[in-house]
């Protein structure tokens, strides 16, 4: 395949823009708002709820649902993607997670007080979806692009995606402070939010064809014979193998994986914690996600220049040491002028530790495999089970102590932890020798 073809790239990076309102209208601004309003007893102010049959706080349940689509898609993973690797269908499995969480992102359309259990459930599996599709798109990375331009394709992919996603949620926002533009009742409070849902959903599904129509399909097909499925745990075994010779992608897994529970339990919990620690109201989040969204964008773009210069893993480190200070510094904040200047910090660094960590894994993987997916299996496993240990540790703290304080605080420990193993991987001549060291049969 040829190479940093454009239209190529330009396809893999739009799938950032199609994807990404799933992460800030269903993770991070109107689902979370709109899920606590719903959960909330106007006449006892209590946020306790049924979850088929189990009572417990709103905000655990969502940390629980976030923490189960995460297992679920962990434990997948792996399997599906050697079996993409070895039938060459994985754009296939790209776009069935893809269909999958739209739909049920766009079924979130008739989440009301009375479908609340049912709706925790699209939610979760828009999660799965959403998570099950990044992990092939990932994997597309090494074999679109040479190294070189690895930094800059991942930083302009979640950049994109950044400016998609504050477009529709722009646009939501103006259906539900103003409802009335769209020959929607200023008392039916419940619709625009449900519209946005929807919008979501079909944002997700319609821009993603372009992806589909441009990027390879096929790639590395095998010729015909045995089961996917038993050739595909051979794949499997086969990555494996050479994962365990690979000491610093090792060590590179066990740092991403400590830091990125930090990373992607405060971008999941952030609203909740405005909402029930600050009590701050939702013009307040909204305009604290768009802050983020927007700095985001030159992140991304600023620590892609920075790893040019100092090297991926430096740059790395210094992203994790400000998330440091970022948890200290939300321990004590208590108006929304400093949750909007931490809500700046937080933009500033997490486009760029996201793209990085993407571009710096592709860079350790070996340059001869054609087994992309399945390495990108290892990473996504090791993202989705930090999530699912720092959601559950969050919110497990939160009700032990009663304070989400308490829980911002504990993820400091990640965060050092991760900037510990961090600092046993070398820099990129070392990455370089270790991709040559490992010949691919």
């Amino acid at each position: 395949m040829q190479k940093n073809n454009p239209t190529v790239t330009r396809a893999w990076c739009f799938y950032d823009w199609a994807n990404s309102v799933y992460s800030l209208v269903i993770t991070s601004t109107i689902f979370p708002i709109y899920y606590s309003a719903v959960a909330k007893n106007p006449e006892t102010d209590s946020s306790i709820v049924n979850f088929f049959g189990f009572e417990l706080q709103s905000s655990v349940l969502f940390s629980y649902a976030v923490s189960g689509a995460f297992l679920i898609i962990a434990a997948l993973s792996p399997f599906l993607t050697a079996i993409a690797d070895y039938s060459g269908r994985k754009k296939l499995f790209m776009r069935l997670f893809c269909y999958l969480g739209s739909i049920s992102c766009a079924a979130l359309f008739f989440f009301t007080k009375e479908t609340f259990s049912i709706s925790v459930i699209f939610f979760v599996l828009a999660s799965i979806g959403f998570s099950g599709s990044i992990v092939f798109y990932n994997s597309y990375l090494p074999e679109i692009a040479t190294e070189d331009q690895y930094d800059k394709l991942s930083a302009q992919g979640f950049s994109l995606g950044y400016i998609g996603s504050v477009l529709l949620l722009v646009f939501n926002l103006a259906m539900i402070m103003q409802p009335g533009w769209f020959g929607i009742a200023a008392d039916n409070t419940s619709l625009p939010p449900r519209i946005a849902f929807l919008t979501t959903g079909i944002w997700w599904f319609g821009f993603a064809q372009y992806s589909f129509y441009h990027l390879p399909g096929n790639v590395y097909h095998r010729k015909p014979g045995g089961s996917w499925v038993l050739n595909g745990f051979k794949e499997l075994q086969k990555v494996l193998n050479q994962v365990k010779e690979l000491p610093l992608l090792k060590r590179f897994l066990l740092a991403y994986f400590f830091y990125n529970m930090g990373v992607q339990t405060v971008m999941y919990v952030a609203t909740i914690f405005g909402i029930e620690v600050l009590a701050l109201p939702d013009e307040a989040l909204i305009i604290t996600i768009l802050i983020i969204q927007l700095v985001a964008i030159a992140g991304a773009y600023g620590f892609a220049a920075l790893s040019n210069k100092y090297g991926n893993i430096k740059a790395l480190i210094i992203a994790v040491i400000i998330w440091i200070g970022i948890c200290i510094a939300a321990y004590f904040i208590n108006s929304a002028n400093q949750f909007y200047v931490l809500a700046a910090v937080v933009g500033s660094v997490m486009g760029g530790i996201q793209s990085l960590s993407r571009s710096t894994y592709s860079k350790l993987i070996p340059a001869t495999t054609i087994e992309h997916a399945s390495f990108f299996s290892f990473y996504d496993v090791t993202e989705k089970i930090s999530i699912v240990l720092g959601t559950l540790a969050y919110g497990a703290i939160a009700q032990l102590t009663g304070s989400m304080r308490y829980s911002i605080l504990a993820l400091i420990v990640f965060f050092a932890l991760g900037l510990l193993f961090l600092s046993l991987v070398k820099g990129k001549r070392t990455l370089q020798a270790e991709q040559e060291r490992v010949k691919v049969s």
